[in-house]
């Protein structure tokens, strides 16, 4: 199943909170690590959210389209 654009937000606050709430130096990097790569995947899953959506758009678009004709 894939991921939302929601679920790996949430992630990156989490792991955020944690780098903020990490008292050793180690703990807080690995957060912060943690927070970039969730980030990452959640502008992966939303660039692929639009282009679905915009695949999605197109056939609809081509459906009217033929049965116009």
């Amino acid at each position: 199943m894939a991921q939302s654009y929601e679920f790996y937000c949430q992630r990156a606050d989490e792991a955020a909170a944690a780098a903020s709430a990490a008292k050793l130096d180690m703990v807080r990097e690995r957060e912060l690590r943690a927070e970039k790569t969730w980030r990452g995947l959640a502008e992966h899953a939303r660039g692929v959210a639009e282009e679905r959506a915009k695949i999605v758009r197109g056939k609809a678009e081509t459906a009217t389209s033929d049965e116009a004709a």
